[in-house]
């Protein structure tokens, strides 16, 4: 795995961007995401695919240089669209990342694989038959993370959601398992589309590390600062994780105690996903 594949393994942040508006390429990049976004889906008319593939290709070289990991949003693969993204995508050099919308289909997923091979991809699961299909997906050759599409995936279900969304846990469990099971980097959660709610972001952003995920997509600038503020650990959460740490390294694996509580092997590996953390 390339370094910069690595770092789309571990990226925090995915920033979208339109692929129809080269003003703001630049800006999108020097936010501080840890992952840019160049879309060419939802975010660019039916009218305006075409000038978004030509905007991106004659931006690419300058974007690479930037050092930030690219990431770009193809339309649905089995579309007529996706396929004309996915053979103009050829064009395309260096490292970077697939966003596969509406993911549903092994066979296509393979397909996008075997026509860009050496490019990570991260499969959107949006639908119904992308739930029922999630742990296929994640075995898929190529497949690096799973990235969760809950606006769409309600759209297609009908589900309308409450307040922390407690209708989405068995989908965003089922995605946790499915990135286990496949060995895959830590999921990535879906946007937030409250823009002014700071507190609506950072309990959005502690309800996807609850389920395990790793990452999530963000829509505006502004929301990158607060998703990184979000996914430190506290204080507090940073001095137990290095106190059980302390404790079986003195220990040599043995279960301990610490605060009056036994430590065992579970609890420090969840002590040290604290610490990955905060690195």
């Amino acid at each position: 795995m390339s370094s910069s594949q690595t770092r789309i393994a571990q990226a925090r942040t995915f920033l979208f961007v339109p692929g129809n508006r080269p003003d703001r390429f630049v800006k999108a990049l020097q936010t501080g995401a840890d992952a840019v976004v160049f879309d060419l889906e939802d975010a660019v008319g039916s009218a305006d695919k075409e000038q978004a593939r030509a905007e991106i290709a004659a931006a690419w070289s300058a974007l690479q240089a930037h050092g930030v990991p690219l990431v770009v949003r193809c339309n649905s693969a089995g579309s007529d669209l996706g396929k004309q993204d996915i053979a103009w995508a050829k064009q395309l050099t260096g490292d970077w990342a697939l966003l596969v919308p509406k993911a549903e289909s092994v066979q296509a997923l393979e397909q996008v694989h075997a026509a860009l091979p050496h490019v990570p991809l991260i499969p959107l699961i949006e639908s119904a038959q992308g739930y029922a299909a999630v742990r296929e997906l994640a075995a898929v050759h190529g497949v690096c993370r799973l990235a969760l599409g809950h606006l769409d995936f309600m759209a297609d279900t009908g589900l309308q959601c409450s307040e922390d969304e407690p209708e989405l846990a068995p989908l965003r469990f089922e995605i946790a398992m499915a990135t286990r099971l496949g060995g895959l980097a830590p999921a990535i959660d879906g946007v937030t589309t409250a823009l002014q709610d700071g507190e609506r972001l950072r309990s959005d952003v502690q309800r996807a590390l609850r389920f395990g995920f790793g990452g999530k997509l963000c829509i505006h600038p502004r929301q990158v600062e607060g998703v990184h503020q979000a996914m430190q650990p506290s204080e507090q959460e940073l001095d137990w994780a290095r106190r059980v740490v302390a404790a079986d390294e003195s220990s040599g694996g043995s279960a301990v105690q610490v605060d009056g509580k036994m430590v065992d092997q579970p609890v420090v590996q969840h002590a040290r996903r604290f610490l990955a953390r905060a690195r």
